[in-house]
């Protein structure tokens, strides 16, 4: 069994800073290499943009020339006779075309039909914009938004010259706006940008394997070891724990491999991700609790990660005392969506008999009191989960406090 050094969320920082430290090296050598080859390829990528410019401009002026054709259709165009407006027949010819018309457009919009392969093109083009520093910010910023339309971004990401060196150079840059705190909406919106590529390839399943290996998660950890609460600094730690829980979470709707899952639990406990969601559980905002959490009960739930957090009563007694701190706060906010991970995260622990034992002393008073009858009436599943907490915490043959 894999044997992981204790965790202190006070002593966190001297943990992880060396592996930072020398990861940042590495990416600088390794950006430098690729950008001195990508000064070199710069004239090719221009003319691959020329050719896509030629390949578009035709399919544009026939489109052009579709869409006058229909319209004079419409108007009754050159050479045909024009009926009055008042007959049935045209009036319904009009409709039936109008109608054709908009569906054509819907369908345009939606990628139904032409020429498929324009998406990828539009793609590429936009990851080669990258290339140019002035045009890079626009560029990120298209991509993170309609980053969900293309399945293939993640694979041309991961796997195109340089792309990867220019997106964590552009998270590199923001270290020295974390102490002091100096980050601006711009600057953390353009990064964020950035780690919204960067989740892309943490969750596809053919990029995820790599993505660890590099340990290019490191790079995420000091964004979420920041303790400012402006606006911008939140957003930079919500969108770094989204992709770590790119990480945990299967991409779409396909199943849970195991051995992949292994890989991301283990990754995540040797570099002691554990103690930086407890900080954000207990100080963050409503929504970066909500991931922080969901990050700690998918490891949680690996059997790996039970035994992790329940070897030491100290890891232990951690988890636990924020789950605590949850609970007496959930008491007035009244956040349903929380309240959910925080009981699935006590039923879990009840799995291991020495953590079972441990919260027959520890489990808060307010989740035995019904004080959230009423917040739960309408989730029945999250019901049943206190429930189900309850009688194996307090087995019938002692005390089963009342739902």
């Amino acid at each position: 069994m894999m044997q992981h050094p204790s965790f202190n969320t006070n002593q966190f920082q001297n943990n992880y800073g060396h592996r930072v430290a020398q990861q940042q090296q590495q990416q600088h050598a390794l950006y430098a290499q690729q950008q001195q080859q990508v000064r070199q390829r710069m004239p090719q990528a221009h003319a691959m943009q020329s050719q896509l410019q030629h390949v578009h401009q035709p399919q544009q002026q026939q489109q052009q020339q579709q869409q006058q054709q229909q319209q004079q259709a419409l108007q009754g165009g050159p050479g045909q006779t024009q009926m009055h407006p008042h007959q049935p027949q045209h009036h319904h010819l009009q409709q039936q075309q109008q109608q054709q018309q908009q569906q054509m457009y819907a369908q345009h919009d939606n990628g139904v039909q032409g020429n498929p392969s324009l998406d990828d093109e539009k793609m590429t083009e936009l990851v080669y914009t990258m290339y140019n520093i002035d045009k890079r910010e626009a560029a990120l910023l298209e991509l993170s938004k309609r980053r969900e339309q293309y399945d293939n971004l993640a694979l041309v990401l991961w796997n195109s010259f340089g792309t990867m060196a220019i997106l964590l150079t552009e998270i590199i840059d923001v270290y020295a706006l974390l102490s002091p705190p100096a980050l601006t909406a711009s600057a953390s919106n353009r990064v964020c940008n950035a780690l919204a590529l960067l989740q892309c390839v943490a969750s596809h399943p053919e990029t995820r394997s790599g993505f660890l290996a590099a340990s290019l998660p490191l790079l995420l950890y000091p964004f979420l070891n920041t303790t400012s609460k402006t606006r911008p600094f939140e957003y930079l730690r919500l969108t770094s724990l989204g992709v770590i829980g790119a990480l945990v979470k299967p991409a779409g709707n396909e199943p849970v491999n195991a051995a992949d899952n292994a890989q991301v639990i283990n990754f995540l406990l040797t570099t002691e991700i554990i103690p930086l969601c407890l900080r954000i559980m207990q100080h963050g905002t409503e929504l970066s609790k909500t991931v922080a959490i969901f990050i700690v009960q998918k490891i949680l739930l690996d059997e790996i990660g039970l035994t992790y957090i329940c070897h030491t009563y100290e890891r232990f007694h951690a988890v636990v005392n924020v789950l605590g701190l949850m609970v007496n706060d959930l008491v007035h906010t009244q956040a349903v969506r929380l309240l959910k991970h925080v009981v699935r995260c006590y039923l879990r622990l009840s799995d291991n008999p020495k953590a079972r034992e441990a919260l027959a002393t520890s489990l808060p008073e307010a989740l035995k009191n019904k004080q959230f009858d009423n917040l739960l009436k309408s989730d029945m599943v999250t019901k049943r989960c206190l429930q189900s907490l309850l009688s194996t915490v307090y087995p019938p043959l002692t005390k089963t406090p009342e739902l």
